[in-house]
């Protein structure tokens, strides 16, 4: 069996499926060099045409989003976003989480399509395929760089993460608040930090993530938290825990996803419950068969965040339960404004905005 990497989430470097070759080791009885047990991250720049994706999914809430990185350090092993890196001819394993790509030239990009005679004014999701405030961000400033040029053009943006690096530009969003064009939604899987560390490596801790909901509620901005992923019988019994400490934080709206495990992703969970919870693992994929129709994955519209059959909805009974008595998402979120756009102009802007 594959062993654990310290500070990884996934085991090994399983081939993208469009590989056309398969390294396959063996072991002969003659000598190897030793397997580190650590790998260390390379970053490199991406060379992009543009920076906006368009959505279709009827799944999913917003129709623009941005990824300033492919590939996450973070390196949570159940991400849906692992299988992108087989269109580069890289494992959705390890390489995923060690051989980072960033939009190096993000933010001039961006001026460029906003700047369009025919761009049309929709909300912006930050962090819909890897976190925009994954650790390389620190030094990199992507995602900063793109918050600056979203402020000049009074752009609305939403931005998701797991990351406490989000408070570093806390200006930023606090002057896209005032003008209702921010919200944030903290991904908030587990209080418990063993699981965190196994399921999550490189991602904030439980605790740090609930001191950005309050900071960020502190300062005026719309902040939500996504319980996500609710996998059964390894953190689903924290669902009401999860959603009171986050409530308690200053979080105003709630959501959640059932386990997803697309393509390359079923075979890295698998490996991960075998070396994890090796006595609860043919549990566990029971669990999400029954509300996956019988096998590991429902890629369908409508199914695939939600699951179905009788966990799925006693799972979503549970939320709205706990949603109710917390007085999350019992008022309407107030429509993130596209009227103030303009598009982006010369330089010197970005200053007056924050001072206003």
């Amino acid at each position: 069996m594959e062993r654990a990497l310290k500070g990884r989430g996934a085991s090994g470097n399983p081939p993208g499926r469009f590989a056309r070759l398969v390294d396959e080791s063996l072991d002969d009885g003659w000598y190897q060099d030793s397997v580190p047990d650590s790998i260390a991250t390379e970053v490199r720049p991406e060379a992009a045409r543009s920076v906006i994706t368009r959505n279709e999914s009827p799944d999913i809430p917003f129709e623009q989003s941005i990824n300033p990185y492919r590939g996450c350090e973070h390196g949570c092993v159940y991400c849906y976003a692992r299988p992108s890196h087989a269109y580069v001819d890289l494992s959705p394993g390890i390489d995923f989480e060690t051989k980072l790509f960033y939009k190096a030239d993000a933010a001039r990009l961006l001026r460029a399509e906003l700047a369009r005679s025919g761009y049309r004014c929709q909300p912006i999701m930050l962090g819909a395929n890897t976190d925009p405030y994954q650790p390389v961000e620190k030094r990199l400033r992507v995602t900063r760089s793109i918050l600056e040029v979203l402020l000049q053009a009074r752009h609305p943006v939403m931005v998701i993460t797991k990351g406490t690096l989000i408070l570093r530009d806390l200006d930023l969003l606090k002057a896209l608040a005032q003008q209702q064009l921010a919200r944030v939604i903290v991904s908030l899987t587990t209080l418990d930090v063993e699981l965190k560390r196994t399921l999550e490596p490189r991602a904030a801790s439980p605790q740090g993530r609930l001191r950005v909901i309050s900071a960020l509620a502190q300062a005026g901005v719309p902040v939500g938290v996504l319980t996500a992923p609710m996998i059964p019988a390894v953190n689903d019994a924290e669902l009401e825990a999860l959603l009171e400490a986050a409530a308690q934080a200053g979080a105003r709206s709630a959501g959640y996803v059932l386990l997803r495990l697309p393509h390359e992703v079923r075979q890295l969970f698998r490996v991960w419950l075998e070396q994890q919870l090796p006595l609860r693992a043919a549990h566990v994929m029971s669990l999400i068969q029954q509300a996956r129709g019988g096998r590991d994955n429902d890629p369908r519209f409508g199914a695939r965040m939600r699951g179905e059959g009788p966990w799925a909805a006693m799972l979503r009974a549970r939320f709205l339960l706990a949603c109710r008595r917390l007085g999350l998402n019992s008022t309407r979120t107030a429509e993130l404004d596209t009227r103030a756009f303009r598009p982006p102009g010369g330089s010197g802007q970005l200053e007056l905005l924050l001072q206003e």
